[in-house]
């Protein structure tokens, strides 16, 4: 798979700049300087499009060698890309005969994002339907199909290039996120996609390319290279100290509602801050009350093999047997040959309470009073 060019409005940062326009052009003021999960997920793209040529019965170069990632449980969500892509198109055979499949295709969406473009891991063409799957191998976010505009923006592209051959009216798009274990589509129809284009995508993506437009803070700065340093990041944030961080039974629950609803922003700036004035202070910038120091750190054996010898030759066993964790073990075997040896013996014990937002998906939790008013029922 060849390197990947980036666009000024990427699909993949559309979700910051269709929120905060200037975001873009800020943005672009930063050097990229990557990152080692970056590097990953591009061996786990090349490994998946090499796994699934090879399961279309396509000719293809084994990239593993190359991989500078490659491990087991990579192999194993490739292998399971492979399977699903599979899946699709057998599924799309049911109600078309001969369904197209198209693989790392570069796709331009410039028709409403200025040099708009991208490369879809795959699209599937069948009656009415055109499909946008995208893999993503990262585990720290869960990436949510629904109203995604990376995904809206490569299924545009991929119209772009077939709308006039076929005859679509469907348009559904699946992130492909196997650590996550998390498979998520979305469907609108083909008008509503052209639709949302028109009157959100084209003019909002012509602010961020002129540069205008209101900065906006929100979950999205997250990726943002400007995040350290963004002054409308600290205004938003620094709002909280209209409450002059008050004991909590002082404020109002329309008070503690707000301050929940940003906390998580809050600690994620505040940290982001903290990083940036330290990577600036081992580059040499003084900050007035604050000094660089040595951290707290641990001993360690300069040399590992003759510990083991003087340990061993001294009568003692230098070393202890300890079971792997879960993660470390499905690491070792793959996910694959972990369930198939080992789910019998593995539970998920009740986690403890969390308070979520209400966008969350995961089931509401009965509390106290909840089971008190349920065993109160049946009396």
């Amino acid at each position: 798979m060849p390197p990947k060019a980036h666009a000024i409005l990427s699909a993949s940062s559309s979700h910051r700049w269709l929120n905060c326009p200037p975001s873009a052009r800020l943005c672009e003021t930063y050097e990229d300087k990557g990152s080692d999960y970056a590097a990953e997920g591009t061996d786990a793209h090349s490994l998946c499009e090499y796994k699934l040529r090879m399961a279309l019965g396509m000719e293809a170069t084994d990239p593993t060698e190359h991989l500078t990632w490659y491990n087991e449980e990579m192999l194993d969500c490739a292998n399971g890309y492979a399977s699903y892509i599979l899946e699709l198109v057998e599924a799309a055979k049911e109600t078309c005969a001969d369904p197209v499949i198209l693989i790392e295709q570069r796709v331009d969406f410039s028709r409403w994002v200025e040099q708009g473009f991208g490369t879809s891991d795959a699209i599937i063409i069948s009656d009415g339907t055109l499909h946008v799957v995208d893999y993503k191998h990262g585990l720290g976010v869960l990436v949510d199909a629904d109203n995604n505009s990376q995904m809206m923006c490569y299924a545009l592209g991929a119209l772009e290039l077939f709308d006039a051959i076929y005859d679509i009216d469907t348009v559904a798009m699946t992130v492909y996120q196997p650590r996550r274990q998390n498979v998520s589509t979305f469907e609108m129809s083909k008008d509503d996609l052209y639709r949302w284009a028109d009157e959100v995508l084209k003019p909002t993506a012509e602010l961020a390319f002129a540069g205008d437009g209101n900065f906006l803070c929100g979950e999205w700065c997250g990726f943002c290279k400007a995040k350290h340093e963004c002054r409308a990041r600290a205004e938003a944030n620094l709002m909280l100290a209209q409450y002059d961080f008050k004991l909590p039974p002082l404020l109002e629950d329309t008070e503690i509602e707000v301050i929940l609803s940003r906390a998580d922003q809050l600690v994620s700036w505040v940290n982001d801050i903290k990083e940036y004035a330290l990577q600036q202070a081992i580059s040499g910038k003084e900050w007035t009350g604050f000094k660089l120091v040595e951290g707290r750190s641990n001993r360690r054996y300069t040399d590992e093999a003759a510990v083991t010898q003087t340990v061993t030759d001294a009568g003692f066993d230098p070393y202890e047997r300890k079971l792997l964790g879960i993660t470390a073990m499905q690491k070792l075997l793959g996910k694959s040959r972990f369930d198939e040896l080992l789910s019998a013996y593995i539970e998920k014990p009740q986690g403890k309470p969390t308070l979520v937002p209400e966008s969350d998906k995961r089931p509401v939790m009965n509390n106290a009073k909840t089971d008190f008013m349920e065993e109160n029922d049946y009396e």
